[in-house]
């Protein structure tokens, strides 16, 4: 036997006695997978032997299916570690697990190895050509021009590469629509584009119509063009009402393809083009395309109590996934990217955890936790380059029975980024029907919407989305400036005993309104704000749509393009109640109300410090639409920030991010009860 393999086996020898030491009288059972390995050996050794008969084995689904032969033999009792040792594992499809592959049970990584699920293919057989009179790579693939493959994103040196794209800045906008709407989600199969902006281009079939609308993005695949008069139908009806103007791209034209990291995959033909960017070589460059949409799926039957309990998969790399749009024949979905699955799917499933894990490269969300699901923690993972968002929690509505209901999940210390880069509307973190869940100490930026979601019912119905905490997490760099009506930190409904606490938020932008670090957007009623920090929108930083009795307290807000605090929708009960803030502007006004409000009804502020730093007189308030302005001595009249006052809080350095305090001397003669805060870095506030 080699040395190298006699020290791995004393290796892992001593990591399975230290673990049975500190586990008592739990029994601990090793199963090896790697990718030298045999499916037809015992999988009880990290190497293989020296007669090359026995050793670990190949695949994942093998160590599963021996795990099940050994429960069902009744020689088990205790922990199950199933070491998957570093490499690249091709998948062609999902691994499936059920109930009756519940642990305790841990897929984890061999020390100090990186195992790869790579749900790809690489592509080799590259040449040089030209092509649109410019150099280029090709390679057939013959399983595309059969019919039986078809991708929809590329890879090329462990980066997405993007189709090509029209216009190559900006947008085009709608000439006219063919069918007037009544609403705002009467959606449409087609409209009329202006001259010149769609050709009767190759593939037509493979090209698709991006529509950016308030806060969502929407799909039309092109079925039919008139180049005479414009009209473009789509076999996939769009979910808001087209309008003139609206905006679009096009997608995926054949002979647009000429931008160095642009490609196209020809399906008639079979041929894969691609135009390298400067530093890469055809030698040198790997290149993978995926095969299929999701990695794992956890498949519990919560009906029949059938449970996937006590799975951990830990210390895995999952990538290059790809993306297909949900079945229903709809361009989008109403919000949040909401239908579009995770990569990693859990059903039915309880005390499961997804730990120090790294989801690259993907279509979908990254984690999805569905209906019955229960004691799930997601901990310590980077997720990153997604098609959609991070993780999606959702289970069963107030109408459905108890036992597909979700709760008690844990998200936390994650990093999720560089999201939503095929369903722009996607969310960092969405949580829609579950309760009693923390978000916690996550890391969440440069996505293109909201980054926390918590809530799925609008207006005052019954809720199961509940006792949700929501404390220290750090976003910032939102919206990027393509969509609308948005937050850092979102919410929906009515949520009694969830908290927004302890959060640095800020960077956040809208294309047309509403980019807030904050939003209590339609219901949200009985939620506590609190000790958060946050800056810098193109918009206000914090806004209150309709709810009631919400609190407020104890939070920096500072510099909105627009303003401070937004409200609207007046109604006869206290919507908001807002003191003890500090809340700072530069030329800007305090408060700003919306969508044809008058006057200043249905909240209240007070012990608040307002402090402008531009010098400018100060504007406590527009008070409607037209910005009429009105004045804190007005304000106070009003009974408004009667006992508020106008000092400067004493920061550091607010402008450059810097919110610690000189003296608390000042904060203190209003209760404001400093948290801990200090200078961010350039590296963790994203500079």
């Amino acid at each position: 036997m080699k040395l190298s393999n006699r020290i791995t086996i004393v290796f892992v020898l001593i990591i399975i006695f230290v673990t049975s030491a500190f586990s008592m009288d739990e029994k601990i059972y090793s199963i090896y997978v790697a990718t030298d390995g045999n499916d037809a050996w015992s999988g009880f050794y990290p190497v293989v032997n020296t007669a090359r008969n026995d050793g670990p084995l190949a695949t994942i689904e093998a160590a599963r299916d021996k795990i099940r032969r050994i429960k069902a033999s009744g020689d088990f009792s205790g922990r199950i570690n199933v070491w998957i040792r570093g490499g690249r594992y091709q998948i062609s499809k999902p691994i499936v697990f059920t109930s009756e592959d519940s642990g305790p049970i841990t897929y984890t990584n061999f020390p100090g190895e990186k195992p790869i699920l790579d749900c790809g293919k690489k592509i080799t057989g590259w040449r040089k050509i030209t092509i649109n009179g410019i150099d280029a790579w090709a390679t057939e693939i013959p399983e595309v021009k059969q019919g039986r493959w078809y991708f929809r994103d590329f890879f090329v040196n462990d980066k997405r590469k993007r189709r090509t794209v029209l216009p190559e800045k900006g947008f085009f906008k709608i000439k006219d629509v063919s069918e007037k709407a009544t609403g705002l989600f009467d959606g449409s199969y087609s409209f009329f584009c202006n001259k010149g902006d769609i050709k009767k281009w190759k593939n037509l079939d493979d090209i698709e119509i991006v529509i950016f609308h308030k806060w969502i993005e929407e799909r039309m695949p092109i079925s039919q063009f008139n180049e005479k008069t414009g009209l473009v139908v789509s076999s996939r009806k769009t979910v808001m009402a087209l309008a003139k103007n609206t905006r679009y791209r096009v997608e995926n034209v054949f002979e647009e393809l000429k931008n160095p990291g642009e490609w196209y995959l020809d399906r008639q033909q079979g041929i894969l083009y691609y135009v390298p960017e400067k530093d890469e070589t055809i030698e040198s460059s790997e290149f993978y395309a995926p095969v299929i949409t999701q990695a794992i799926r956890l498949e519990g039957n919560p009906e029949k109590n059938q449970i996937v309990d006590n799975l951990t998969f830990k210390g895995i790399t999952i990538e290059h996934t790809d993306w297909v749009q949900p079945e229903d024949q709809m361009a989008s979905c109403a919000q949040a990217a909401h239908k579009i699955p995770g990569i990693v799917f859990m059903k039915g499933c309880r005390n499961c955890k997804i730990q120090e894990c790294e989801i690259k490269h993907c279509g979908w969300y990254g984690i999805e936790i569905s209906d019955g699901c229960t004691n799930i923690n997601v901990d310590n993972n980077h997720i990153w380059d997604l098609g959609a968002g991070g993780i999606k929690i959702n289970g069963g509505d107030v109408n459905s029975p108890s036992y597909n209901h979700t709760g008690l999940i844990t998200i936390s210390n994650n990093h999720i980024h560089d999201c939503g880069n095929v369903f722009y509307s996607a969310v960092g973190i969405l949580s829609m029907h579950a309760s009693n869940n923390k978000f916690l100490k996550n890391h969440i930026h440069d996505l293109y919407y909201s980054g926390i979601s918590c809530g799925w019912v609008w207006g005052y119905s019954e809720n199961v989305s509940k006792n949700n905490i929501i404390e220290d997490n750090f976003i910032h760099d939102v919206g990027k400036s393509l969509l609308s009506d948005m937050g850092g930190i979102y919410t929906l409904g009515v949520q009694p005993g969830t908290v927004i606490r302890g959060n640095v938020i800020f960077r956040i932008s809208k294309s047309e309104y509403g980019a807030w670090c904050i939003y209590l957007d339609e219901g949200s009623s009985h939620i506590i704000v609190e000790n958060n920090l946050c800056a810098f929108t193109n918009s206000q930083i914090f806004h209150q749509h309709y709810g009631r009795e919400n609190i407020i307290r104890n939070n920096i807000f500072a510099f909105g393009e627009e303003g401070i605090v937004a409200f609207s929708k007046n109604e006869n009960h206290n919507s908001f109640t807002l003191e003890r803030n500090i809340l700072l502007t530069k030329g800007k006004p305090f408060f700003v109300t919306g969508y044809g409000v008058e006057g200043i009804v249905g909240f209240s502020s007070d012990l608040n410090i307002l402090w402008d730093t531009s010098g400018k007189e100060l504007c406590w308030g527009f008070i409607n639409r037209k910005n009429k302005s009105i004045s804190l001595k007005q304000a106070q009249e009003l009974g408004y920030d009667t006992h508020s006052i106008f000092v400067d809080p004493g920061f550091i350095d607010p402008e450059n991010l810097d919110f610690r305090i000189k003296s608390e001397a000042e904060v203190k003669l209003i209760g404001f009860k400093p948290f801990i805060m200090k200078s961010f870095s350039e590296e963790k506030h994203g500079k």
